[in-house]
């Protein structure tokens, strides 16, 4: 078991956002988080990563418990992350946002790249060519030096991942990856995701898009108005009752 959220709840002022959520995630799985819009889903991710602290319950990683830990530190556990909204720095190359997202694993501090130190040229090799082969792992190498804000919608969701991926992850958090994707391209997401299933990363995604998720998921778990309703395989999920109740609402008696 990799990671384990426990009678997690969360309250905004006198908002329940979410109640007694539990669930389980093993390395190498990849869980699919669904639920209708507002259901809490996002919530759960921010909590995770240490952008809100849980009310109550316990989020544990490994062994390390995560309630109340910083965000920065929680990335140097091994967690990474995407968000809804693509949050590239636009004016900068594909090639250089890959770089922005390996500045936690980095060492080098402001006097070593000042003086441009040996160890500091050292690094700086090392960040090129990690940036360079996960521009090449998600297909984007020919555009290492284009404007990132100059890519294709797709493109830009796949660059995302290179950048969230370039601190080497034990865990990768995708919220709703597919999100405006056209139909080939949701394609070439799914062959991605499970490349880095395959290359030992474990995956928690939240996404809208059912056939992405039923033919993805090993397991999916369904969050409505905070509470948990269902959790299993996609089989059980798809044909689940309070499932279809809660993204198609209940039948007039």
């Amino acid at each position: 078991m990799l990671l384990e959220l426990k009678q997690i709840g969360k309250t905004f002022g006198g908002i329940k956002a979410l109640t007694d959520v539990n669930f389980t995630l093993d390395e190498g799985q990849i869980l699919g988080l669904i639920g209708p819009n507002g259901a809490g889903k996002t919530t759960i991710f921010n909590m995770i990563t240490g952008i809100f602290a849980p009310t109550t319950g316990s989020i544990t990683f490994g062994r390390t418990n995560l309630v109340q830990m910083a965000p920065h530190k929680i990335t140097g556990l091994g967690i990474a992350r995407t968000f809804q909204n693509i949050r590239l720095f636009g004016h900068m190359s594909a090639l250089e946002n890959v770089k922005v997202g390996m500045h936690p694993v980095t060492a080098s501090g402001f006097w070593s790249s000042l003086l441009r130190l040996p160890g500091q040229k050292r690094e700086e090799a090392r960040v090129l060519e990690r940036a360079l082969q996960l521009l090449e792992f998600v297909g984007l190498a020919e555009f290492a030096d284009v404007r990132s804000d100059s890519l294709a919608y797709g493109q830009q969701r796949r660059l995302e991942i290179a950048r969230a991926l370039a601190t080497s992850p034990k865990l990768l958090l995708l919220d709703e990856p597919a999100a405006g994707m056209i139909e080939a391209e949701t394609q070439d997401l799914m062959e991605l995701i499970r490349k880095i299933r395959d290359q030992g990363t474990t995956v928690l995604l939240v996404e809208h898009d059912m056939p992405l998720v039923m033919n993805l998921c090993d397991k999916v778990v369904c969050i409505n108005f905070g509470v948990k309703i269902a959790e299993g395989e996609p089989s059980e999920i798809q044909n689940h009752p309070d499932v279809i109740e809660a993204y198609l609402g209940k039948e007039d008696e």
